[in-house]
């Protein structure tokens, strides 16, 4: 998966070496992080690796990246761009932030950088799906200019509060 950088941060693909599975249990463990995701994940973090490795395989428009300041080596978290599950195509943005790391702009700051990236590979569209009272994830749909949908069931069979982002129209002559 190829790097992508922006000011501040590094976007890499999570391997499976020892601080990057480590750094995945500290996060997908924290209750604060997981009650946003409807529970922790169902794998250990070397599934998880694999599995969005697949996910990039299968298209390399999208992915899950590990987000690592430039100023520091540990990942503050996972920036993500994959098929929406029971969609017909559409994508989903995502962040799932450390604690440690949140209120520092990462999360908008990587999403904004995956989604640019997108747009340039030819994705029209893309969306976010975020569980209601999730302030902080609802504040990074504002950042980004996402357009809210309002509340739907129709991708994961909970109730989520949608948002879209269109990509820019190429200027005309």
């Amino acid at each position: 998966m190829e790097l992508l950088r922006t000011d501040r941060l590094r976007l890499r693909a999570w391997t499976t070496a020892d601080a990057d599975l480590a750094r995945l249990s500290d996060l997908y463990g924290r209750d604060e992080v997981t009650r946003w995701l409807g529970g922790p994940p169902t794998v250990t973090p070397a599934e998880l690796v694999e599995r969005w490795r697949l996910v990039h395989q299968l298209d390399p428009v999208h992915g899950c990246w590990a987000v690592d300041p430039l100023d520091d080596g540990l990942p503050v978290g996972t920036v993500l761009l994959k098929p929406l599950p029971n969609g017909v195509g559409e994508v989903e943005v995502g962040w799932h932030l450390h604690p440690d790391s949140w209120g520092r702009g990462y999360a908008t700051e990587a999403a904004r950088a995956v989604v640019a990236r997108a747009f340039d590979d030819g994705l029209l569209e893309v969306y976010a799906v975020v569980r209601p009272g999730n302030e902080r994830s609802l504040g990074v749909c504002r950042k980004l200019g996402m357009q809210p949908l309002g509340r739907t069931t129709r991708w994961y069979d909970t109730e989520l509060e949608a948002f879209r982002l269109d990509a820019p129209a190429e200027p005309t002559d």
